[in-house]
């Protein structure tokens, strides 16, 4: 792949993009959400490539499948007024099915493209699926990291934003906010088991999923950048000061230290 035909996706990104804004504040507040998720996305992506000490080319395909992995959402967005895969449609295939449909990746290389779309395809599911070849699994490794290092930022963000402001939020909350949260959620991340997004109930469920990914992340240079930024430790802060949330803090923090001491 040629640097010059990323110049190229970024600026038809921005456009395509572009054509979705319209009067409504609210789509147009969870499209910018997307559209600036996405390219910080590919600034995590640069970072975990250098890590890995990757090729230029690797780089730029990982760049683009960054960029792209969400493209699904705008489309999403807009004609369904939520980014709930569950009672919508799954974004990573519609992220694929735009790419397609705009002959985006036309003049890509056939096996860099079926490496792109692939990881895009792929990021967004629970568990990668077995017998994945090593290009495909590198590739799909790195965009759900680089995925939920932004996340994390994201939501934090926002979580904040509607604590201090919750009369002027102007961005989706897509569970209830309840003060309590399941003991089944709690029990998968005391076992280290991944959390099925559908069994959420309420928003404390979700921050406690999200503090779970943490057992999802493929790379030690990852779960760094995570305990650098203090990601983990502000998650905490949202939730209530119970006996539970004590137990999961104690397991989360220490999965990642041991992780990252495996690692010196």
């Amino acid at each position: 792949m040629e640097q010059e035909q990323l110049k190229k996706f970024r600026v038809w990104f921005g456009d395509y993009v572009a054509g979705f804004y319209g009067d409504d504040e609210f789509v147009n507040a969870n499209l910018e959400l997307k559209e600036k998720h996405s390219l910080r996305v590919c600034g995590e992506m640069a970072y975990l490539t250098g890590e890995l000490g990757l090729t230029e080319n690797q780089r730029r395909i990982a760049d683009v499948t960054a960029l792209f992995h969400d493209v699904g959402r705008f489309e999403q967005f807009v004609k369904y007024r939520t980014y709930s895969d569950h009672r919508s449609m799954n974004h990573c295939l519609l992220a694929v099915e735009v790419l397609r449909r705009e002959k985006v990746l036309e003049q890509v290389d056939g096996r860099e493209r079926e490496l792109i779309e692939k990881a895009i395809e792929y990021h967004g599911i629970m568990e990668l699926p077995s017998g994945l070849d090593e290009e495909c699994l590198l590739f799909s490794k790195l965009v759900r990291d680089a995925d939920k290092l932004d996340i994390f930022y994201v939501v934090l963000g926002y979580y904040e934003q509607y604590r201090d402001h919750p009369n002027k939020f102007a961005l989706e909350i897509e569970y209830p906010d309840k003060p309590r949260y399941s003991e089944e959620v709690i029990e998968w991340i005391l076992s280290g088991q991944r959390i099925d997004y559908s069994k959420l109930r309420t928003l404390n469920d979700a921050r406690l999923c999200q503090l779970g990914w943490v057992y999802d992340v493929n790379f030690t240079a990852t779960l760094k950048r995570i305990k650098q930024r203090g990601f983990l430790e502000k998650m905490f802060d949202f939730l209530p000061k119970t006996e539970d949330i004590s137990k999961v803090r104690e397991k989360i923090l220490g999965y990642v230290d041991s992780r990252i001491e495996k690692e010196k």
